[in-house]
């Protein structure tokens, strides 16, 4: 005999719960008794009043604790992919973009504010690595879609994701635990004990353990990598002195130290001209060409005669119309194999504490908070995926240890990058902070060449908020609070490194001192690229709050307001080769000829950083209007403003024409919705439309490796729908379902770096083999291909017999060639060159030379990160037999449709759509005090994109994709008490 269990429905109600949580909001079941048939009632205390969660005129989906159990939620990876108009994919810097409505965190960059809040307990975290750690003895999670500001402490565009920690209890002693293992060898632990100590103390323990083998086969040595071994713990104190008051005080530290993989692969249609390395055609599993790199460019035969004549050019790696070190570079067709000879390692560590206290007066209530959060990212990992061929680079190192026999000032190179000689391991520079890299003996060697990146951050911030709202019984009320944060991030850094780089440094250096003796030995330093903040500050206050007022029992108008300041402060620069260093120097900023470095050319004088120092204060609001017409359905209508402070772009280098800092970002957010219960409270059916007006909305494009920020206005407008289901107590369904359409609503014009052409068939696209960048040539007058080719060709010639002032003759540069057929380029032809040198010949003709190329127009383009479509729909069935066990089956399905990596859209840029399975059973004992679990996750197997990255033309545009994880199957344990 089976028995329905009505009870353990209420989950499924958590799940697509639509709740308005307001600063420290709790939601709780309510406490009637469960119906034959009907959703079981969600109750929350939003705006400091106890709601049904019908009630409150907000969209904001709730996860409880037992509802990410069901459905599988362990990280925000997953939690995703129910929620209506949100995505979420990891970024190429250690960051991530939790996207809502298409607005997400597509600002990179130090000085970037968030455009999806993060809050615990609704407080504001910078930085977090949140979005790394497993979640563990939470409450409940809320998404909250739309700008906020009035209610919690920080403004938000796209919306607010809270995270509430599960809270210590002064009834009784309580424990849990789970231990669940599975595929990849993977091992998860969580536990928790409450303690209570008396009548008015508790104190609370939680944690969480992973660790797992790498989801990635590395076909160079066959290990596995994309590893994880990670832990967290979180302790946590209540008490309440009088019947009124609470304190409560958290404390929480997470830690990450593995060889997690910033980067799931490599898509490259490969260039065989070099010139853009990969092209703008499709996507596909080749290797950039290495010639197109700044590495390729500035180690060729041709740069160097071009900088010191034919003795030097002879020690190049490598010609630049010759094979390159990616030409026989393997790239496995599958998207979990790699091949490469660097294997990644990934730390990242974070501290919060916090302190609240709460005091009840009656009419108003007051609560003080104060967090401190410190936290440290550090992760390096393969630049390319693929290994170099080092046949390639051989010539050319047999020649530099024949010159350094003949001229000493090259011999220090030769100790440095090539210790074993000619053919034994090659090194190259460590990522590190003294700037002297494999010089300074900070180095790593390889029987190969290696290039790799590195992104390092630390973080610290303080935050403190005050909030007071009344609990009047009139139709009057308000909630007024502030907000004081002052975040300092004393170090940031963006390294790539790679033996070639080495080389460079080391052979211009000695090349710089054959022409100037007095120098001594020489390299030319930094001997990796470095882009570095050095200090970079945020002063921030707030001012926000809301008055309600209620016209009668069912109509209700929310009033509220924000006024927001915000100082920022950076200090920062950008170094690669930049300046002479001695050879045993140890501190390559410490060098006597650090004066020929200018951080930044703004400025008079020379720098050694660039500062810069931005203001912003402005004032937004909201207005919410709602009707609830019966008991079972509500309908509203609001109007928000938000806002996002603008920032400081990084300095550029090479330096080229950016703006220095980026302006703020505001919506006009339009909203109605309508929540509603059906068929004697077996169906909940809620809707909401939105229409944004966006001005200024911050996009990051690269240039000369650096993410430089752009400010574009755009439309946005959709439906979301949010539905559950219960034909009878133990079997529910839940439905999601989300249309939206986003698009640039301005004439904005920027050169899309994957086609400096910008589609002109007359144009020449150049590579700068000064620094990797690539330039167009377009003509503006007569002749049309075959002119502008015949003036590339001439510009090249005059290199070629040195008629150029400042150029060695000999360099060898040649005209113009064609692309391949399917490159996707219109028609333009591509050569080798010097931007700077075109620019200065083609002066007063009809030849214009573009620094970035032909600019396009991304007016009704799509914005990144926004699939028009997606939906989900989840099935649960509860039953309980008589011997007082259970069983859940549960299945969930989520499908996400296309959407675009980037805002130049267009074939090579987009996402497909994708659909993930899961499914599980959980077999529950007597009174629930234990459980097993079986489980399979992405059942399919799918390998879906959920975000992608363009690497600068200065690497060779290849792009990184970020994928879902794999199909992961096991059984867990647990027991609670």
């Amino acid at each position: 005999m089976v028995r329905i269990l009505g009870a353990r429905v209420r989950l499924v109600a958590g799940v697509s719960a639509i709740s308005l949580i307001s600063l420290p909001a709790f939601a709780q079941t309510s406490a009637q008794a469960p119906q034959d048939t009907g959703i079981e009632e969600i109750v929350v205390t939003a705006q400091r009043t106890a709601q049904s969660l019908q009630d409150v005129p907000i969209a904001v989906s709730a996860f409880s604790a037992e509802a990410l159990q069901r459905q599988q939620i362990n990280n925000p990876l997953d939690i995703q992919l129910t929620l209506p108009n949100i995505t979420f994919t990891k970024g190429n810097f250690t960051g991530s973009s939790f996207t809502i409505r298409g607005i997400g965190d597509l600002c990179v960059g130090v000085t970037c504010d968030s455009a999806t809040a993060i809050h615990v307990e609704g407080m504001p975290l910078f930085g977090t690595r949140l979005f790394e750690a497993e979640f563990f003895d939470l409450e409940r999670v809320e998404v909250l879609r739309g700008p906020q500001g009035t209610l919690f402490g920080r403004n938000a565009t796209g919306g607010v994701v809270n995270f509430v920690n599960a809270k210590p209890q002064m009834d009784a002693i309580h424990a849990t635990g789970e231990v669940e293992y599975g595929n990849y060898n993977s091992l998860r632990v969580k536990g928790m004990f409450n303690l209570p100590i008396g009548d008015t103390l508790a104190i609370r323990v939680a944690g969480t353990y992973l660790k797992r083998d790498g989801f990635t086969n590395n076909l160079f040595d066959n290990s596995r990598i994309d590893g994880r071994d990670l832990y967290a713990i979180r302790g946590s104190i209540r008490w309440e002195p009088t019947p009124n008051t609470t304190v409560d005080a958290m404390a929480y530290y997470f830690r990450e130290d593995d060889d997690r993989s910033r980067v799931q692969k490599q898509l490259c249609q490969r260039d065989p001209t070099g010139v853009l390395g990969c092209l703008p055609g499709r996507s596909e599993f080749g290797t950039t060409n290495a010639n197109s790199t700044f590495a390729g460019t500035l180690s060729s035969r041709e740069f160097l005669t071009s900088q010191a004549g034919p003795a030097i050019g002879s020690i190049g790696l490598g010609s630049l119309y010759g094979p390159d070190a990616y030409s026989s570079a393997i790239n496995p067709t599958d998207v979990r194999t790699v091949n490469t000879a660097f294997t990644p390692n990934y730390f990242a560590e974070e501290q919060q504490y916090m302190l609240r206290i709460a005091h009840d007066f009656g009419s108003m209530k007051v609560q003080a908070t104060g967090m401190y959060q410190k936290n440290a990212v550090d992760s390096q990992v393969d630049y390319s995926l693929a290994v170099q061929n080092r046949a390639v680079y051989q010539p050319g190192i047999n020649n530099l240890i024949g010159l350094a026999q003949v001229l000493p000032q090259f011999a220090p190179t030769v100790a440095a990058i090539l210790p074993n000689g000619a053919n034994g391991a090659i090194c190259s520079s460590q990522s590190e902070f003294t700037g002297t890299g494999a010089f300074g003996g900070n180095k790593q060697c390889s029987n190969v060449p290696l290039v790799f990146d590195r992104s390092n951050e630390e973080r610290r911030s303080w935050t403190g908020e005050l909030i007071l709202n009344s609990q009047f019984d009139g139709p009057f009320n308000f909630l007024l609070g502030g907000i004081y944060v002052d975040q300092n991030l004393p170090e940031n850094s963006y390294f790539v490194n790679g033996f070639a780089i080495d080389y460079v440094a080391g052979v211009l250096g000695a090349a710089t001192a054959l022409g100037n003796p007095a120098l001594g030995n020489v390299y030319l330093g930094t001997p990796f690229f470095r882009n570095n903040t050095d200090e970079y500050t945020l002063k921030s206050y707030g001012l926000f709050g809301e008055l309600y007022y209620n016209f009668s029992d069912s109509v209700k108008l929310t009033v509220g307001g924000r006024y927001n300041n915000d100082k920022k402060f950076v200090r920062a620069r950008s170094t690669l080769a930049s300046f002479p260093v001695p050879a045993n120097a140890t501190n390559a900023f410490a060098s006597p000829f650090v004066g020929a470095f200018d951080a930044d050319p703004g400025t008079p004088g020379n720098q050694l950083f660039q500062e810069r120092r931005v203001s912003f204060s402005e004032f937004t609001g909201r207005a919410v209007l709602d009707w609830k017409i019966s008991d079972d359905s509500l309908v509203y209508a609001s109007y928000s403003r938000g806002y996002k402070s603008g920032g400081i772009n990084p300095p550029l280098q090479p330096i080229f024409s950016v703006p220095d800092s980026f302006a703020p970002e505001f919506v006009n957010a339009f909203e109605i919705g309508s929540k509603n219960t059906f068929l004697d409270g077996a169906l909940r059916a809620n809707i909401t439309a939105f229409y944004y007006q966006y001005k200024g909305l911050q996009l990051s494009r690269i240039v000369a490796r650096t993410s430089v920020n752009d400010n574009v206005d755009a439309t946005v407008y959709g439906l979301e729908g949010e539905f559950i289901v219960q034909p009878t107590r133990g079997l529910a369904f839940n439905f999601g379902a989300s249309y939206l359409k986003t698009e640039v609503n301005q004439d904005k014009f920027l050169s899309n770096p994957r086609d400096p052409s910008g589609g002109r068939s007359d144009a020449v696209i150049i590579k700068d083999i000064s620094n990797g960048s690539n330039c167009a040539v377009i003509n503006n007058g007569a002749g049309g291909q075959a002119a502008t080719a015949a003036f590339v060709t001439g510009a090249n010639n005059a290199i070629n017999a040195g008629a150029i002032p400042g150029l060695q003759a000999g360099a060898g540069l040649r005209g113009p060639t064609a692309f391949p057929s399917d490159s996707g380029i219109n028609g333009a032809t591509g050569a080798f060159g010097i931007c700077g040198v075109l620019q200065a010949v083609g002066a007063g003709t009809q030849f214009q030379t573009l620094a970035a190329g032909v600019e396009t127009n991304l007016r009704g383009n799509q914005l990144p990160q926004a699939p028009t479509y997606k939906f989900s729909a989840g099935a649960q069935y509860t039953a309980e037999f008589d011997n007082g066990m259970s069983m859940v089956p549960r299945v969930d399905l989520a499908h996400t449709g296309e959407s675009f990596g980037n805002i130049f859209n267009g074939l090579i840029n987009r996402i497909e759509g994708y659909t993930v399975i899961n499914a599980q059973v959980q077999l529950n004992g007597r009174d629930d005090r234990w459980y097993l679990r079986g489980f399979v996750q992405n059942l399919t197997n799918n390998n879906a994109t959920t975000g992608l990255y363009v690497t600068d033309q200065s690497s060779g545009l290849f792009t990184n994709i970020f994928t879902l994880e794999p199909r992961r199957y096991g059984v867990a344990a647990g027991f609670r008490f």
